[in-house]
């Protein structure tokens, strides 16, 4: 009978042993979520937040910051992991000035400077390549041409067009500054008005600006039915979508590299749509991600 009551006591103290531990482990696994401040951000932080839910972890979101905050948080180790752009490592955060155009020489580029210098770990490449473009309505396409060499003319021509652009695409080396350098265009201003991302739009469609700079993968030119005038001399730099994770955190998590490989799957193409449901169609971003990931089977 002693021996009978020792052994159920062991086992009862394995199992609780066992049950501490797993409940230890699964306390242990937390993790910090950023995204900036515009729509295919909160979407693919919302994707990333679920599919790691999905798998065990607790989430804490920090999303809805500009670029220099959102990076500063990763590097700083307040957050863990965002998704990122390749053209934007570059130019902005690794200081270069060289344009890059094959994308995936950027990519192993941005990969093996930032492990070496941030301790920033890249992701696989997504095939999303969300660049920056400049758009104009049909009837003003109509009149200055199809690319941005024919733009330059016609701003060096007529000096009152007005140009609606975010904060950032003002000053960035691989935005308006470095757009108006390397197309020859003189550009007044007077004439430049910044407003949040997103917000271009409207201005644009009532004709309160003339130009405006969009993102490739925006659900809203489909929406205003805008027309992306060809980059003929290669400005503007690749900028394909990865998940940035910092190195102990991935060596804490090998697992988060298979939990987060939907990301790489998605396009311009399904992206544009995702963004559109949220722009035009009003859904909210988390149930737009949830909606994706549970239709193509990544969520039990």
């Amino acid at each position: 009978m002693k021996k009978n009551l020792m052994f159920v006591t062991i086992i009862l103290c394995c199992f609780l042993l066992i049950a501490s531990s797993l409940a230890a482990s699964a306390q242990e696994k937390k993790i910090t979520v950023g995204a900036k401040n515009f729509t295919e951000q909160y979407v693919l932080g919302n994707m990333i937040s679920i599919l790691l839910e999905e798998n065990g972890f607790q989430v804490t979101e920090k999303m809805g910051t500009g670029s220099a905050i959102t990076r500063e948080g990763l590097v700083s180790g307040q957050t863990d992991l965002y998704p990122e752009y390749t053209g934007t490592a570059w130019l902005v955060y690794l200081g270069h000035e060289e344009i890059i155009s094959d994308p995936d020489e950027l990519y192993e580029k941005v990969k093996e400077e930032d492990l070496k210098e941030n301790g920033i770990i890249w992701l696989a490449k997504s095939n999303i390549n969300n660049t920056y473009a400049i758009a104009l309505t049909e009837e003003q396409a109509a009149k200055i041409g199809t690319t941005l060499s024919d733009l330059a003319e016609y701003v060096n021509e007529h000096h009152d067009l007005i140009w609606g652009i975010d904060h950032e695409f003002a000053e960035r080396p691989d935005g308006l500054p470095g757009l108006a350098e390397h197309y020859g265009m003189n550009i007044k201003e007077e004439n430049i008005r910044t407003m949040d991302p997103g917000l271009t739009y409207e201005p644009l469609s009532r004709g309160q600006t003339d130009i405006t700079m969009v993102f490739a993968t925006d659900g809203k030119i489909k929406k205003y039915g805008l027309k992306l005038l060809e980059d003929d001399k290669n400005f503007f730099p690749a900028y394909h979508l990865c998940v940035c994770v910092r190195k102990e955190v991935l060596e804490q998590y090998p697992e988060i590299e298979d939990i987060l490989s939907p990301i790489t799957e998605l396009t311009d193409e399904i992206m544009q749509e995702l963004n559109y449901q949220v722009d035009v169609v009003g859904l909210p971003e988390r149930l737009v991600a949830k909606n994706f990931l549970s239709e193509h089977g990544y969520l039990d």
